[in-house]
Formats: C-alpha cells, sequence, structure tokens
C-alpha cells in the first residue's frame, strides 16, 4: 500500500492569499475563471499515470463549478473540504470559521455524493493561535486534518510540531493530522515538495529532501494549485515579493509535478493506509505552552 500521497488544493489564481490585499472577494465572479481546465491538466496526468489523489476544493468554486466536483469524484479520487472562502483561519472566530466550513463541506458532499472526511485550511493556517478550530473540525464531522506544516514561515507555520501523522482527541471524538512534508537539515525543518517550493527551488533540492524525509520516515505528502499549471493566467497587481512566489516558474511546475508522481508511490489520503501509522500526542497539551 502506498504510503505517499498527492494532494490538490483547488483554488483560482485570484485565490491565492498573495493578492488578498488587492483582490476584492465580493468581486471575485468579476474575474475570468481558469479553475475548470487547469484542474482538468492534473485530472489528466493523474490519469495517463494511474494516480488516485486527495483533492480539497474551495466551496466557492464547488459551488460555481459542479461537473469538477463530480469530475474529480468521477476520476476515483477523494474530496476534501479547502474552505469556502479562503480566508486564514487566524482572522476568523470560531463563528465565522463553523459557518464558513460547513457551508464548503455541505456543497461538495452533496455535488460529489461522498462523504468528505479531510479538511486543509488556506494557506495552511491552522497555527498555535487558531488550533481551536481543529475541535469544530471534529465537531463538523471531519475525521483529518492537512493544515500543519511544521516550518518556520511569515503566514503559517509549527515548526515543532511532530513531523508524521498523530492521533488526538477532541471533545467531539478523535482526529488525524497528516502535516505536510519536512526534512531536517542543521536542527532544522524544511519545506518540500509542494506548491511554491517544487516551483521555486532546484530540482536538486526537492530530491534530496523528499529522499532525506523517507529516511527519517516521513511520509510524503505533495500538493499542488492549479494555477500553478497555468503560466498564461492573467497579471495581477500586488507587492513584488507577491508576484515572485505566485509567478516564478509556472512554465515550469507541471513537469515538475510529473516527474515526482513517476518517482514515487503516490494516492489519497483515503487510500494511503497512513491513518494506520498515525501515534497518539495530546495536541492540545502540548500546544498550551506556545500561548
Amino acid at each position: 500500500m502506498a504510503r505517499n500521497v498527492v494532494s490538490v488544493d483547488v483554488e483560482d489564481y485570484f485565490h491565492a492569499e498573495a493578492f488578498s490585499d488587492v483582490v476584492d472577494r465580493g468581486r471575485w465572479d468579476s474575474y475570468a475563471s481558469r479553475v475548470v481546465p487547469n484542474t482538468r491538466r492534473i485530472l489528466e496526468l493523474l490519469a495517463t499515470l494511474d494516480v488516485r489523489g486527495t483533492f480539497f476544493v474551495l466551496g466557492w468554486v464547488a459551488e460555481r463549478f459542479p461537473d469538477l466536483v463530480r469530475e474529480i469524484a468521477d476520476g476515483g479520487h477523494e474530496l476534501g473540504c479547502h474552505s469556502y472562502w479562503h480566508r486564514l483561519i487566524y482572522k476568523l472566530d470560531a463563528a465565522e470559521f463553523r459557518e464558513d466550513t460547513r457551508r464548503a463541506k455541505d456543497i461538495i458532499e452533496q455535488l460529489s455524493g461522498q462523504p468528505v472526511a479531510g479538511y486543509r485550511a488556506p494557506t495552511y493556517s491552522v497555527v498555535h493561535s487558531s488550533a481551536w478550530a481543529l475541535e469544530i473540525l471534529s465537531e463538523l464531522g471531519f475525521t483529518y486534518d492537512s493544515s500543519i506544516f511544521p516550518i518556520h514561515h511569515d503566514r503559517y507555520g509549527m515548526p515543532d510540531a511532530p513531523r508524521a501523522p498523530f492521533r488526538f482527541q477532541t471533545r467531539a471524538g478523535p482526529m488525524i493530522e497528516f502535516p505536510i512534508t519536512t526534512f531536517r537539515v542543521a536542527g532544522h525543518n524544511l519545506p518540500v515538495g509542494g506548491g511554491g517550493y517544487l516551483r521555486l527551488l532546484p530540482e536538486l533540492y526537492t530530491r534530496i529532501g523528499l529522499k532525506r524525509a523517507q529516511g527519517e520516515g516521513v511520509p510524503i505528502v505533495i500538493y499542488i494549485h492549479p494555477w500553478e499549471v497555468d503560466p498564461e493566467q492573467p497579471r495581477l497587481p500586488g507587492r513584488l515579493s507577491s508576484r515572485l512566489r505566485h509567478y516564478t516558474n509556472l512554465s515550469r511546475t507541471l513537469d515538475r509535478f510529473r516527474s515526482l508522481l513517476e518517482a514515487g508511490n503516490y494516492t489519497s489520503f483515503r487510500e494511503s493506509g497512513l491513518a494506520d501509522t498515525a501515534k497518539d500526542f495530546d495536541f492540545y497539551a502540548w500546544n498550551r505552552r506556545y500561548q
């Protein structure tokens, strides 16, 4: 059984957090959407390689493009939830998060005809100050989360969190966390195998990092966004740092992603068997040390 997971965060180019300060959510419908053809490019690649993955779909996308959700499900892939409005959790209160998540989950389940067990936060925004969200996920019927990134970053990260899958108890029941993949260098966790790290960093870095992570017993969880395989997407205004993060190496991403898939045995969270490897961890007691 595969121990490596491929995941897709299904959102459009104008949903990216890099442009949240210049793109008004109230005007999302005015932008020319490219999420359907871009997601189909990824679906076609996975079909060619006979790989099934987990697609964390933005509720806003699901509501406007229901046929895309059905295509993902019909391809044998797992559907997960990526929120409705793509807002950072640590900028929401509990009621806002609950309603946003419930709305998205309901839409995706109704369209796909399958239960949604997994959640991934926009911009990995489950951090120490927003760990309360995991309790709400359990209350809403989720059984796992894949939002914790054990690194230092200006927008997200829990650098001291466990790097391998772990199980913890909430008042609503057990939850499993599947952290995003890291490897160790000089006592620090470094990110590898997804998103901007796949696009911006040399391919040699990615190969070495994934090999190191596997040697350290850390399962590989790679991820991609549909807009990352679209070099022709419209250019949005914004800070130079945001534009560099978002647009660099878009023309190379699909080939690099294909190389990762060809080099490993990848599947969805649902089919991976990783839940059976999760170790018990007193997450809330640990997290209190950081608050």
